[in-house]
């Protein structure tokens, strides 16, 4: 199916216009969004095109033309293609798909993201699922799909998204030291069912061959165990500051104060003495993906 083929079944479908909803609180965004929406109104005048006419040139319906023009919703970053293409902007307006590639995500994840992405040494410890920085994009999106009340398929896609961007962390040169324990049941709940599953242990053993990554696997049979209060995880930044949240205590709040700090410190250290080692890990990862 061509470009122009896709884009008139898109606006003859009747469906729920692509794109992302702008978060009202997130000033920051709100503010690249409209600005965005601004130079596409400009171009889509300069080309003397009404909004209708425009919307059926790049395959969209009219009613997003003027969501994305106001500021109201957040454009994918095929619309911005082509609308670059129909308006002959060289580029121009593909190039702000860079200034809508953070705010798409909702503000919490950004921060999160940002905080990671200046990190130099992780700590975290998974009771549940497994941590977002080790899922594989099948796993996320099972994950988030299975969420009550549930999200609706765009939120899905936009959290998946904003899951799968913050990955980048692995990419970075020199790398941060990323230290992951997660309980045994999060390897063998086959989230998304039995293929996600091996393709996410499969994940694990590859990222764990990275030489600044570390993955721990708690077993369930330990009779000792310093997490049973819930998820825990601590950023260290290169001033020597950092942040540490514990699930229940601290109000499940992000914390700095040094006396907080110590005892989410203190609970992970004694985690990792207690389960598997590393090596250990790998080799009890590699059988739990050979019985499922």
């Amino acid at each position: 199916m061509s470009v122009d083929e896709a884009g008139a079944e898109r606006v003859d479908s009747g469906a729920d216009e692509p794109g992302w909803d702008v978060d009202p609180d997130d000033e920051s965004g709100v503010a690249v969004v409209a600005a965005v929406g601004r130079q596409i109104k400009a171009w889509r005048e300069a080309a003397g095109m009404r909004a209708g006419e425009f919307g059926a040139a790049i395959g969209y319906g009219e009613d997003l033309v003027y969501k994305v023009e106001g500021g109201r919703r957040i454009p994918r970053p095929e619309f911005l293609d082509r609308v670059d293409e129909v308006c002959g902007a060289g580029g121009k307006v593909a190039a702000m798909k860079q200034d809508l590639a953070e705010v798409r995500y909702p503000k919490k994840i950004r921060e999160l993201a940002k905080m990671e992405a200046q990190a130099v040494e992780l700590l975290a410890y998974g009771s549940h699922n497994l941590h977002g920085l080790l899922q594989t994009e099948e796993y996320a999106r099972a994950l988030f799909g299975m969420r009550r009340p549930a999200f609706s398929p765009d939120e899905v896609e936009r959290l998946v998204s904003a899951r799968v961007a913050r990955q980048s962390i692995f990419d970075r040169s020199p790398g941060p030291e990323l230290s992951f324990v997660q309980e045994e049941v999060t390897l063998r709940r086959s989230l998304g069912g039995r293929m996600v599953l091996r393709r996410q242990l499969e994940r694990l053993l590859e990222v764990g061959q990275l030489r600044n990554v570390e993955i721990q696997v708690m077993p369930t049979g330990r009779d000792d165990h310093a997490g049973m209060g819930g998820e825990m995880q601590v950023l260290k930044f290169r001033d020597g500051s950092a942040v540490g949240r514990s699930e229940g205590d601290f109000g499940s709040r992000p914390v700095s104060d040094p006396k907080h700090l110590r005892i989410v410190e203190l609970r992970c250290g004694i985690i990792r003495a207690q389960a598997l080692t590393p090596r250990e890990s790998m080799a009890f990862i590699e059988q739990v993906l050979g019985e499922t």
